[in-house]
């Protein structure tokens, strides 16, 4: 998640990231972060300005890697149910190989911390940005009915969100057959011509 950084860097991030999850960000100080990375707090200060910047800078990282990574999972699609398919397991993949950075991006999104400019990069530089132009594409083709894009890519989200928390606490466990028909559900929703579940 953090390979584009260099050690020093990576181990502020990896560290901060587990502090944030485990004591909330009000308790996590530069003094933890450098007594739980082995990093000086003189050397964190060569590359992060405050603890903010560290906090946005993670936000940042987790985006654009959790953006390449379903991207990465559209691209291997042909048609634009394959495209949906696959773009929505890649995002549902996060939830459950990445919990922490899972958790951190849902607790922080809205957050005051969270730099209005490194906001907006959630629909340039992360997997939004994609999935709405497939849904728009959708729509465009007389596939999907005639709803903004945007919304409703944030609806199907709040679906998915809900059934990672459910494993997270241990509600409930996500099989490959539950995420299926929940994405099935989802075309189904805003399909003009409604379909069955198909198996990955």
């Amino acid at each position: 998640m953090f390979g584009e950084y260099n050690k020093v860097q990576q181990a502020v991030l990896e560290t901060t990231l587990n502090v944030i999850i485990q004591k909330e960000l009000q308790a996590t100080s530069m003094a933890l972060i450098a007594k739980e990375s082995g990093v000086s707090t003189g050397n964190i200060y060569h590359y992060f300005k405050s603890k903010e910047d560290i906090v946005n800078e993670l936000y940042k990282a987790i985006i654009t890697f959790n953006g390449n990574y379903v991207r990465e999972g559209l691209q291997q699609g042909e048609t634009i149910r394959e495209k949906f398919e696959l773009g929505w397991h890649r995002v549902i993949d996060l939830g459950k190989k990445y919990p922490q950075g899972f958790q951190f991006i849902e607790q922080y999104s809205f957050s005051p911390y969270i730099y209005d400019e490194v906001k907006r990069e959630v629909y340039t530089g992360g997997w939004c940005k994609p999935m709405n132009q497939l849904y728009e594409e959708a729509v465009k083709q007389k596939m999907f009915i005639p709803m903004d894009a945007k919304i409703v890519v944030q609806m199907h989200y709040g679906s998915f969100v809900y059934m990672l928390k459910g494993q997270l606490y241990g509600i409930f466990e996500l099989t490959n057959d539950s995420i299926n028909e929940a994405i099935c559900s989802c075309w189904n929703a805003v399909s003009l011509k409604a379909d069955t579940v198909v198996d990955n």
